[in-house]
C-alpha cells in the first residue's frame, strides 16, 4: 500500500466518522451528549479538511468540475425554492 492509498483510506474514514458524529448530534437525548458529538464533529471535519488539502496539494484528489448546465440547473432549483 502506497502513501496515496493510505491517504485515500484516511479520507474515507474521516468522512465516515463525520457522518457518525453528525447523526449522533442529531439523535442526542441531552444537551451534554449533543455538545460532545458536535465538538467531535468539528474536530473530525478539521482533520478531513487537512487530509483533503494534503491530497489535493499532491494532485491525488481532484474532484470533477460540474459543467455549466448542471450548475445552472442547481441554481434554478434552489434559487426558486428560496423565493
Amino acid at each position: 500500500m502506497n502513501d496515496r492509498d493510505l491517504m485515500e483510506n484516511m479520507l474515507l474514514l474521516e468522512k465516515g466518522v463525520c457522518d457518525l458524529y453528525m447523526h449522533g448530534a442529531i439523535e442526542s437525548s441531552s444537551e451534554d451528549v449533543r455538545r460532545v458529538f458536535s465538538d467531535s464533529l468539528v474536530t473530525a471535519l478539521d482533520l478531513q479538511e487537512q487530509t483533503y488539502d494534503r491530497m489535493e496539494a499532491k494532485g491525488w484528489y481532484q474532484p470533477a468540475q460540474a459543467d455549466s448546465s448542471k450548475r445552472s440547473s442547481v441554481k434554478m432549483k434552489f434559487g426558486s425554492a428560496a423565493n
